[in-house]
């Protein structure tokens, strides 16, 4: 086995890297107790679809639900068709849809939990903007949630661009959120996505003016709290989440989405802690799962000693442009080996750069990440080896 790795840096220049010889002992493992933690789960695309840019995503079916496996192993929940799964930048909504009927079946056939994303992104821009009316919307989100339901799953309500786009100001927010809780058959998650995510999202709620976005957020919480299980913030701002946490009427949860700051938002405060729905426990599954449990037994310092480590990954794959955090996401699950290529819906694979790429190995790396490193090093030189990279 070679024992270094030549690495690009940021600067073009290539220095030595020692490989992990062996990586961090991580069993599976049953839920947990004090926390309810979901990992937003990526999909794994067909490498050998005759596909081109805009067309119909075409899945790895069996890749895909497998990953979904490797994460309810390790107790932890699934959020399906979430941002992570590429919606809104190469998975289209019959995808999304099918991705849901399958996903929920597969976790009731392993006992596992799942939540699915219900949006409005089967109504598609065209050059003049969104050409659609309040009721459209709705009429969009009542079928996205249809099919959430009738596939046995729970909710998470997701931001709406073509809503972003056409609300007149706060009133049409309440408008359209309050019809759809009053007709969801069980709690949903609410989702606010910032526009460092999306930024076709710029100006949710009603306004670019966080404070006044966040008064209409909690007027919908609020109007109708018996139909919030909890919400899920993904602002990248720990202390605007937690004065939003405290301020949720009670039984409403928050679900931390920052992928920032996760250990401290979930390690909590004496005032509250949020849950977790987070796109990093997609590569920190097996990592996450095994800190939780140590938070289980009351261990604050053991869970932030395993868990505060891998927040440098966390904010290299979410660096600005921070919704391109998926091809990070998809390129460390194929060194890991949970898919056999390197291949991405809508080609976004080559959304980041190789230089980030060998960050992102190495860090991974360095956190013991992967269950071969050496399959890892393979890899990582043969995608060196195509950029001409020689070892």
């Amino acid at each position: 086995m070679t024992t270094i790795i030549r690495l690009p840096d940021a600067g073009g220049e290539l220095r030595a890297y020692h490989p992990r010889p062996a990586p961090l002992a991580l069993s599976p493992g049953a839920g947990f107790r004090s926390r309810t933690v979901f990992s937003a789960a990526h999909v794994v695309a067909d490498p050998f679809a005759d596909v081109t840019p805009g067309s119909p995503a075409v899945l790895d079916w069996d890749a895909t639900l497998a990953f979904r496996r490797h994460l309810w192993s390790h107790g932890l929940g699934v959020a399906e068709a979430m941002d992570t799964a590429q919606r809104g930048m190469g998975l289209d909504w019959a995808g999304a849809a099918e991705l849901i009927r399958r996903s929920a079946a597969e976790a009731r056939a392993v006992g596992g939990r799942i939540v699915c994303g219900v949006g409005s992104d089967q109504l598609i821009s065209t050059e003049a903007g969104y050409p659609y009316g309040i009721d459209q919307i709705r009429a969009a989100y009542e079928e996205q949630l249809a099919v959430v339901e009738e596939a046995g799953a729970q909710a998470v309500v997701m931001a709406s661009r073509a809503l972003a786009a056409v609300a007149r100001g706060p009133e049409d927010y309440l408008e359209i959120y309050g019809q759809l809780l009053r007709q969801a058959r069980e709690p949903v998650v609410l989702h606010w996505l910032g526009p460092m995510f999306d930024p076709a999202l710029e100006g949710y709620w009603g306004s670019t003016d966080l404070d006044v976005a966040t008064r209409t957020f909690l007027d919908v919480i609020e109007a109708h709290p018996d139909k919030v299980d909890g919400i899920k913030v993904s602002l990248l701002d720990a202390q605007r989440e937690i004065d939003l946490r405290r301020a949720l009427p009670d039984g409403v949860r928050c679900y931390t989405g920052d992928d920032f700051h996760y250990p401290e938002l979930i390690a909590g405060d004496d005032q509250g802690f949020s849950h977790a729905l987070l796109g990093i426990f997609d590569p920190l599954g097996p990592l996450a799962a095994q800190a939780v449990r140590v938070l289980d037994t009351g261990d604050v310092i053991g869970f932030r000693e395993l868990l505060d480590p891998t927040v440098e990954l966390s904010r290299h794959l979410f660096q600005a442009p921070t919704r391109f955090y998926k091809t990070g996401v998809v390129f460390l699950a194929w060194l890991a080996g949970h898919q056999s290529h390197f291949a991405m819906v809508g080609g976004q694979q080559s959304a980041r750069s190789l230089p980030h790429l060998a960050r992102a190995y190495e860090l991974a790396d360095g956190l013991g990440l992967f269950p071969d490193p050496e399959l890892a090093r393979r890899r990582m030189t043969d995608l060196l080896a195509v950029h001409g990279v020689a070892q």
